[in-house]
């Protein structure tokens, strides 16, 4: 009899099993499925394994593995039977299997819904995290395929093993026969297990991070023989800023009696340096760099950091070899920055990286900078190193990456990095795409409870060289959603950098009260109009006059701040001539002794400055507005109020000054929302649970219509059947197809009742003529009736409706969608014209709380016709969060439903009346936000 075993695999080999994956220790590795391929690879892992973890496996001696044992272990099935191995270097590392098991623990199938699984792991790769990923990915393939439980049997002493279970954060059981340890516990994911993944995930993606960021030693690799070109410059700036670990050049054109390159060791290949290489630069043609991948990979390097172009931003060609890079790379455990990146700066003490293209090493700081583009770095870069302007007046940077084409490393990972990191204090971003919007928003959301994330984001079309997932969300809505994480959502790299050194030393504002103090009467009237434009609160400006001293500032400045009715203070202030007027140095200290006499308010200042006045008043004279070698002032960067001798103690609170109200005003209302968002995210509410809800019901209807097909809009009957489950009733809109219909189903609803064309074109356009409301008998309907196929055509292409009148109150819709790069997203706004033309929606990311459901509905700009706007009746808001949040649980509980659209919903002052409704349905997708670890496939 040929047993299961024996027969061909019952499905296709699948591929969106395979995954690359980053360990504990930072380094990579490929899961995928076992096949009969790996028969070869399977017995040399075996024989690197120890007797000690052979003993663990199998519960006795077992040197190795007979042939029997060798099919066995490589022909799977993929449904009950499946294997998983984790490869370095395309050899074993770790396996894991399951075996569907029936209640009698014998070998079953579905329906079955439970599995024995094993692990073995390689003594070398012990302790890297390997088995708690491979449990993720063989616990969402053993979901996948319909199983429920685990069980693993594990003996005492194999401690380890037992941590990998317990620590999963799945429901379990435990109990120990005949010497074992048996676990059982169940798959689905649970809070505790989602916050084990996630926390392995950041440790993982950070520790991957910081072997780029903190190497101990560096290798060059293209570095010319003569003085010139890109490998001699990095090596020089690497040098020259003062790098703390060994360095190497590499060039495989070196003479072979060559010692040196400009005092430092120089070898022919990587392979050459005696002790391991942790980061290597590579700054030779695309051609070359597959060989330099094979040379570091074989040679133990860590890391890449990619400066060669010619990659996806050259076009399809460059694309592929973009794509093989890759995939070298992660072959070896390699982490790649780049390619087509202008490189990684750490400015920490005992670091002292400058691996990029900038000359010069930035001062040092806790100012995190990561940008995508080079050019936008270089800008970036120059703005804050430059002394005595810009942030790095205030605080200088950490660390600096840049990303190129961001085939590997992306920001979702600096942002896993930065997290914990206790050398930065803000992080600043310029995005030009966003590879992956629903992670970025989850990792954003706990990065800015923690310190400011100030972005500037991209218009949404990605740059040639960015491989990034399609939104189908419109660019002004992820940048909503952005902005509900916690992030500081700019517009200008100028913005980003104002913003940048407000929050790098000064404390968050209590709220929006702001006080505004100066010499200059025009310039305090401009910085209050410029609060109220920004949704502050601003105070009457005090003036100084223009004869105030150093002293007079330090007094308004400190009584300003006593004030408790003042949240934040703005002082203008614009040089006086004459005997007395205090000077820059003796103004700033005046200012800062202020501030620090009353702590915890911040203080901004906006400075117009007029140095070189003979050289400003003979440019003035010019015919042209400005001379040709001379900035503008708006385009000044911001400076910061500094003591003399320019160096401030650590920690300490130095003032930032602006050269224009707008700017220094823009920067502080995004610090008075970030604050806000600070503190409401410390309390962000819940998902409540309502017991009319039939979870399980609406499964079983939403599996049997997926019987039907791929992907579709179900009927409005099964539509009304599935939300009635999740206790949301949609009003009976009858077809009418003649008049005697009509008449028949209003007597069935009973009068009053709406006579409604659904016809694509006049659905919801009451503007129209299309509806027709309160028809208070049947001469009115029939009249109603004769009217609208008129106007509008034969009833079969009107497709008219009979529906029982609701309750007036204000028309609005209800959206949820599955977008395949930011997730489930909930939408809401008024009916009509504000929603479609206006674009007046509000967006957050499912599953909504309560805290954010009410948020939701007072975010439109329109939400004052909800709460009694102009003596109208309010309606009622509570009903209609509730409905908000029932929309919001039935599409996080069944990833099958991808569209869901309540239009209109008709809020009434008691009530609401959902008057049309529609739902898509398609088949779940095979790995979601809570599966397993990923990296983004190549």
């Amino acid at each position: 009899m040929q047993t299961s075993a024996d027969r061909q695999d019952r499905h296709q080999y699948p591929a969106h099993w395979e995954a690359d994956v980053v360990l504990r220790d930072g380094g990579t590795a490929r899961i995928r499925p076992i096949t009969a391929d790996d028969a070869d690879r399977l017995v040399s892992f075996y024989e690197q394994v120890s007797d000690e973890s052979k003993y663990y496996r199998f519960f006795a001696p077992y040197p190795r593995l007979s042939a029997k044992d060798v099919h066995r272990f490589t022909h799977h099935d993929f449904v009950d039977r499946v294997g998983l191995a984790a490869t370095v270097g395309g050899e074993f590392i770790a396996t894991v299997r399951y075996d569907r098991i029936g209640a009698d623990g014998m070998p079953a199938s579905a329906p079955a819904d439970e599995a024995e699984v094993a692990f073995l792991v390689q003594d070398a790769h012990q302790g890297r995290g390997v088995a708690s990923a491979l449990l993720e990915h063989i616990a969402a393939v053993a979901r996948e395929r319909g199983i429920r439980r685990f069980a693993a049997e594990v003996l005492p002493a194999n401690n380890k093993m037992i941590k990998v279970f317990t620590d999963a954060g799945y429901t379990q059981k435990r109990s120990f026969e005949d010497g074992v340890v048996r676990l059982g516990f169940d798959l689905e994911p649970t809070d505790r297990s989602v916050a084990v993944q996630r926390a392995r995930e950041q440790r993982a993606e950070a520790h991957s991070v910081r072997r780029l960021l903190v190497p101990g030693s560096v290798a060059v690799v293209g570095v010319g023989r003569t003085p010139g070109g890109v490998g001699r410059g990095i090596l020089g700036n690497i040098r020259d800023a003062g790098y703390r670990g060994r360095l190497h050049a590499v060039n495989r054109a070196f003479p072979e009696d060559l010692a040196e390159v400009d005092g430092v060791p120089a070898y022919r290949s990587v392979r050459d340096i005696e002790g391991h290489v942790d980061l290597a630069v590579v700054a030779v043609p695309a051609a070359h760099v597959p060989a330099v991948v094979a040379e570091c990979g074989a040679h133990g390097v860590q890391g890449l950091v990619v400066l060669s172009a010619g990659y996806a931003e050259s076009g399809p060609e460059g694309r592929e070899r973009q794509r093989a890079l890759v995939r070298a790379a992660r072959a070896y455990g390699m982490r790649i920055i780049g390619p087509n990146a202008f490189g990684v700066i750490n400015t920490a003490a005992d670091v002292r990286l400058n691996a990029s293209l900038a000359p010069e090493m930035p001062r040092p700081g806790r100012i995190a900078l990561f940008a995508q583009s080079g050019a936008i770095g270089i800008a970036l870069l120059s703005r804050l190193h430059r002394r005595g302007g810009g942030v790095t007046g205030v605080t200088g940077v950490s660390t600096f990456v840049s990303a190129g084409n961001r085939a590997d490393v992306s920001g979702n990972d600096v942002l896993q990095y930065w997290y914990d990191d206790p050398g930065t204090d803000v992080v600043l971003m310029y995005l030009e795409s966003i590879g992956n919007p629903r992670k970025f928003t989850r990792l954003a959301r706990r990065t800015a409870a923690a310190k400011p994330l100030v972005v500037v984001q991209g218009t949404g079309t990605a740059p040639p060289g960015h491989t990034v997932r399609a939104t189908r969300l419109p660019y002004a809505t992820v940048s909503a959603l952005l902005r509900q994480a916690g992030v500081i959502r700019v517009d200008t790299i100028t913005e980003l950098v104002d913003a940048g050194l407000l929050l790098a030393r000064q404390p968050l504002p209590a709220g929006p009260r702001v006080a505004i103090l100066g010499n200059s009467e025009s310039l305090g009237v401009l910085t209050y109009d410029r609060c109220v434009a920004e949704g502050l609160r601003p105070a009457r400006p005090v003036d100084l006059t223009t004869g105030a001293t150093a002293a007079d500032f330090h007094r308004a400045l400190a009584a300003a701040l006593a004030d408790g009715t003042n949240d934040a203070v703005v002082v203008t202030a614009i040089p006086a001539i004459g005997e007395g007027s205090p000077g820059d140095a003796e103004l700033a200290q005046a200012l800062r002794s202020a501030a620090a006499s009353v702590p915890g308010k911040p203080v901004l200042v906006v400075h117009v400055e007029l140095g070189g006045l003979a050289e400003a008043l003979s440019a003035a004279a010019s015919t042209a507005p400005w001379a040709a070698d001379k900035a503008r002032p708006a385009e000044r960067p911001p400076t910061a109020v500094r003591p003399p001798d320019d160096s401030p103690p650590e920690g300490t609170h130095l003032i930032p000054a602006y050269p224009a109200a707008e700017r220094a005003v823009r920067a502080l209302s995004e610090a008075v929302r970030y604050a806000q968002w600070r503190r409401e995210a410390a309390d962000p509410g819940k998902v409540p649970e309502y017991d009319d809800i039939d979870e399980k019901g609406a499964a079983r209807l939403i599996q049997g219509l997926l019987e039907r097909g791929e992907g579709f809009t179900i009927s409005a009957g099964e539509t009304c059947e599935l939300l009635g489950k999740y206790g949301i009733p949609v009003r009976r809109a009858v077809p009418a197809p003649t008049p005697h219909a009509a008449a028949e189903a209003a007597r069935a609803l009973g009068y009053p009742v709406a006579l409604k064309a659904t016809a694509p074109h006049l659905r919801h356009r009451a503007d129209l003529g299309g509806v027709r409301l309160d028809l208070a008998d049947e001469e009115q309907l029939l009249r109603a009736y004769a009217e609208l196929t008129g106007l509008f055509g034969r009833p079969e292409e009107l497709r008219p409706v009979v529906q029982a009148m609701a309750p007036r109150g204000v028309d609005t819709v209800v959206r949820a969608v599955i977008d395949p790069a930011a997730g489930a997203v909930l939408s809401f706004g008024l009916a009509g014209a504000a929603s479609q033309l206006l674009g007046d929606m509000a967006h957050r990311l499912i599953p909504v709380t309560d805290r954010e459901a009410a948020s939701l509905v007072r975010s439109i700009r329109t939400a004052p016709l909800l709460f009694g706007w102009r003596g109208s009746t309010p309606v009622d808001t509570p009903a209609l969060e509730e409905l908000l949040l029932r929309v919001s649980r039935l599409v996080d509980d069944h990833p099958e439903v991808v569209a869901v659209t309540l239009e209109p919903v008709v809020v009434a002052p008691h009530g609401v009346s959902v008057l049309g409704a529609t739902v898509r349905i398609a088949p779940p997708p095979a790995r979601d936000d809570l599966g397993p670890r990923t990296m983004p496939a190549y």
